[in-house]
């Protein structure tokens, strides 16, 4: 496992968006001695087996599971994530947006203590769709949106039960808790952290 370097892992079944999510990731900046790896799970039959199959690819310690229509607005994103990871060992997981409970439904964004932001345009215009504020660097939560997963150490995705395109970052997020790690995500008040554009 290469403690320098960082995989951002796509599973993709449309070619133009992801090319335009690698365009954002492509104006990232990246800090001195950090190397870049990219990946795409393409025909997969899930999501989590998709990201199971990435783990295998990949010698990264840091991975960022992204989906293909996910774009990367600060340039900064890759120090600021190394800083958080960094800042506490215990940190397994970051996310962009995330539920301070795990509601009965399974669905992050039933919880009315979710905090985070991100642009989005699911109701057909680009709009910043703004949760709890976070008054520290960061919130520890229970799970978080599957827009984006952020790791530094691998847990196998549970394919056996989650063999769809559903659930698996509520899933993973439980398996983070398991095994004693933290789930957080930041705050992005003042430096906009990440800055998320989903369409």
């Amino acid at each position: 496992m290469k403690e320098n370097k960082i995989a951002f892992i796509t599973c993709v079944n449309d070619e133009t968006l992801y090319e335009k999510s690698l365009s954002y990731i492509n104006k990232l900046q990246i800090p001195m001695g950090i190397e870049i790896e990219i990946i795409a799970i393409r025909n997969a039959k899930s999501m989590t087996s998709a990201y199971n199959e990435a783990i295998q690819k990949s010698d990264s310690k840091y991975k960022v599971y992204l989906h293909q229509d996910v774009y990367i607005q600060n340039n900064n994103f890759i120090n600021q994530i190394l800083n958080i990871f960094k800042d506490d060992a215990n940190i397994g997981l970051i996310g962009m947006v995330g539920a301070k409970i795990i509601p009965v439904s399974g669905i992050w964004w039933d919880d009315p203590c979710k905090v985070g932001k991100v642009y989005d345009s699911h109701r057909g215009t680009m709009e910043l769709l703004v949760f709890n504020e976070i008054n520290d660097l960061y919130s520890e939560v229970k799970g978080i949106d599957g827009l984006i997963m952020i790791t530094q150490y691998d847990l196998p995705w549970i394919e056996d039960i989650f063999d769809g395109w559903h659930f698996y970052d509520a899933s993973q997020s439980v398996e983070f808790i398991k095994r004693g790690f933290n789930i957080v995500v930041p705050d992005q008040k003042f430096r906009g952290v990440f800055m998320i554009v989903e369409l």
